[in-house]
């Protein structure tokens, strides 16, 4: 959507980019790296591009490969494994490569922008690790925050002094080079920004915790930031700059932040590898969202995200999709631009 917005759709992007699904799509925690692959194409010593045709080793997961059969640009795999400085070596190299005329940082929501001790933080160790890897690349890069809040981490208004100019406002044009993939990819904040692009206004819940997201006139703005303003403010960032292992930037994340969000997967992943998903009966599911839109409607959430749902109904990440098949089947209406509206029943 960003490079439609601000670039046209003529020449495709590079985008360099995690495969970390976040146990929705791989039940693993943590992000993958190459080794994880099969039918990874190199594109130079220490970036892959990953085709179409490319396979997680099982049991991992990645979107990846759909992403790119589905969208025209070359999708290249971000490596965090070997720290700050592995990430960094892997954008020198890209840049020297591609001789690019432009190269954006992308964040949906504006994590990237905190300190680190937010208690709304969740995921901010790889916002933390590519930010310090940009902040020593030769190169101009632009940071842009798309949505701000939309990650249900850092509340919008308290980004308001931290977002520099406007570059754009996304709209439903924009939205269109998505193409299908919100049919299938899980995403709740590039949901929810295509939602605001596309007009939705209200509150949105997401994730396992219930978070309630604002869909506001300010969700498909898009911001530009310095990239020292932002490492500045980033103690995580800092911190990790000359890591060399995923493992020290994780043992940074504990320190500064108190946690570290793989750590958060690992639990999560030994729980629901212990527990009997509930199997997908559709009266049964039905009248079990109805108790949950209820529920939600009274605490004031106009909408929420099929991951949401799939998690509030006890179902395991693989039934997230035949779930929402059997929503749409039932209750079309309520989808509502890649989001479920919520709505109750007498």
């Amino acid at each position: 959507m960003l490079d439609t917005a601000l670039y046209g759709a003529h020449d495709p992007a590079v985008i360099l980019t995690y495969a970390w699904d976040r146990l929705l799509i791989d039940p693993l925690p943590g992000p993958r790296g190459p080794a994880d692959f099969t039918g990874l194409q190199p594109l130079t010593p220490h970036v892959h591009t990953v085709p179409a045709d490319a396979e997680p080793i099982a049991p991992a997961g990645s979107t990846l490969p759909r992403l790119a059969a589905e969208l025209p640009h070359t999708f290249a795999l971000l490596d965090p494994h070997h720290g700050a400085t592995g990430i960094a070596r892997q954008v020198e190299e890209l840049l020297t490569h591609l001789k690019p005329d432009s190269v954006d940082l992308l964040d949906v929501g504006g994590d990237i922008l905190a300190r680190g001790d937010e208690p709304t933080l969740r995921s901010p160790l790889g916002d933390a690790l590519v930010l310090a890897a940009c902040s020593q690349v030769t190169a101009q890069i632009r940071l842009l925050i798309a949505g701000p809040g939309l990650d249900g981490e850092i509340p919008a208004d308290a980004l308001h002094d931290r977002l520099g100019a406007l570059v754009c406002t996304l709209t439903p044009e924009h939205t269109e080079a998505l193409g299908t993939v919100l049919d299938w990819h899980p995403s709740e904040a590039t949901a929810m920004l295509t939602a605001t692009a596309r007009g939705v206004r209200g509150l949105c819940e997401v994730r396992d915790a219930g978070l309630p997201v604002p869909l506001t006139g300010q969700g498909p703005t898009v911001h530009q930031t310095g990239l020292d303003q932002a490492l500045n403010h980033n103690e995580l960032a800092r911190a990790v700059v000359a890591t060399t292992t995923l493992d020290a930037a994780e043992q940074h994340s504990r320190r500064v932040c108190g946690f570290s969000e793989i750590d958060y997967e690992r639990h999560k992943a030994a729980h629901l590898g212990n527990q009997t998903p509930h199997q997908l009966d559709p009266a049964a599911t039905l009248r079990q969202l109805d108790q949950f839109e209820a529920a939600a409607h009274a605490r004031g959430i106009t909408h929420t995200t099929f991951r949401r749902i799939t998690e509030a109904l006890n179902l395991g990440g693989t039934q997230r999709q035949p779930l929402r098949n059997l929503l749409l089947t039932h209750r079309p209406e309520q989808h509502e631009h890649s989001l479920w509206r919520i709505t109750t029943r007498s």
